[in-house]
């Protein structure tokens, strides 16, 4: 029975990671950085927040709320490459994540270098006639606080073990340093004022693109099995939008998504157990594992003997 079991959240754990496999893996060379703890390090918010298999629902609200801004749509309408290469495009915003959150400053700069690069080349006018480019601070901080916010609601609402206000405004916080890398601004220091930021921020709207975009999130190009469990994902991150993004997004909250959600969030920490980055991070710096928590996904590197416990 327990060898059937083990089966089972292997093969289920290989199809819930796949869709994340379409990008070079950004960490293949951290064991070179001995001793660089990176942005954060192993007493950080962000390594317990970002190392849960619960990320994935956060990833996936930020990405939702950024389409909410129009001249952020018009520019992946007009330069992106996600309808011929999805599965890529969110392999490599996956791999950002993973970057600047575990890894060494080298591969962090390394990471925003290439995001700063693409982002010169991105700039046109929206559907309003207003001129963008993706590294205007403004348009920088509504993409940087969508994603943080979309972490830090989901973290609170699915992973079990929701933050503390403390924890919950250090991580925040923490999330500055990788925006300011970008030049991000404004970007509250503190959970509420986030939350209320984004909430209430005047400039968003309806626009071109926008439908296709919020398609895209609702049904990713996936194989059956998480296809089917991830539009019970996306329905309950749906349902933490605050009202009046959803009326821009044309989403709904449908009953009961968020106790389905859980329930998913459960099966999903089972299937994964925390983030084989967040184990390679800390072998890198020679951290103790974190107490509590359960590796159960290969490492993507090859780890010496001498570092793997």
């Amino acid at each position: 029975m327990i060898g059937w079991l083990d089966n089972l959240r292997e093969r289920m754990a290989v199809a819930a990671s796949a869709p994340f496999a379409h990008a070079e893996y950004p960490l293949a060379h951290t064991l070179d950085y001995r001793g660089d703890p990176g942005l954060f390090g192993p007493d950080s918010v962000t390594w317990r927040v970002v190392g849960s298999p619960i990320s994935l629902f956060g990833g996936i609200r930020g990405l939702l709320v950024q389409a909410a801004h129009p001249e952020v749509v018009a520019g992946v309408e007009d330069h992106s490459r996600y309808r011929q290469d999805p599965l890529g495009r969110l392999s490599r915003t996956s791999n950002y994540v993973v970057a600047t959150s575990f890894g060494a400053v080298p591969e962090v700069e390394k990471a925003v270098d290439v995001v700063r690069r693409r982002h010169v080349t991105i700039t046109g006018t929206s559907h309003r006639q207003i001129p963008y480019t993706a590294d205007d601070p403004e348009l920088s901080a509504w993409v940087h606080n969508s994603l943080t916010a979309g972490f830090l609601v989901c973290h609170q609402t699915f992973s079990g073990e929701p933050l503390t206000v403390d924890e919950a405004d250090a991580f925040v916080s923490e999330q500055t340093r990788v925006g300011a890398l970008l030049d991000s601004d404004p970007m509250p220091t503190t959970a509420d004022d986030l939350l209320q930021w984004v909430r209430e921020y005047p400039d968003v709207g309806t626009a071109p693109g926008m439908e296709d975009a919020v398609a895209f999130l609702r049904r990713p190009p996936l194989d059956p099995l998480p296809r089917f469990v991830y539009r019970f994902i996306f329905a309950a991150v749906a349902a933490t939008v605050p009202p009046r993004l959803r009326d821009v997004l044309g989403i709904r909250r449908v009953p009961g998504a968020i106790l389905v959600g859980k329930a998913i969030a459960v099966l999903l920490r089972w299937v994964l157990g925390s983030s084989p980055t967040w184990k390679l991070a800390c072998l890198r710096i020679d951290a103790p594992l974190p107490e509590g928590r359960v590796f159960k996904q290969p490492m993507l590197v090859d780890v010496p003997e001498t570092l793997d416990r």
